[in-house]
């Protein structure tokens, strides 16, 4: 029972490591792409409140 909860933990923290991983460049990615897209509404002159 022990080894079987023991190899269950091993696998699940290894997906959460590979899933973060991936997932954290991503969100760096979509950070990125906002404050470029921001950037360019402020030189454009856009107001987003009209």
């Amino acid at each position: 029972m022990l080894i079987t909860i023991a190899f269950l933990l091993i696998v699940l923290w290894l997906i959460g490591f590979i899933g973060f991983h991936v997932l954290g460049s991503f969100i760096h990615l979509l950070l990125v792409v906002a404050i470029i897209m921001f950037l360019i509404r402020i030189i454009q002159g856009r107001n987003p409140i009209d």
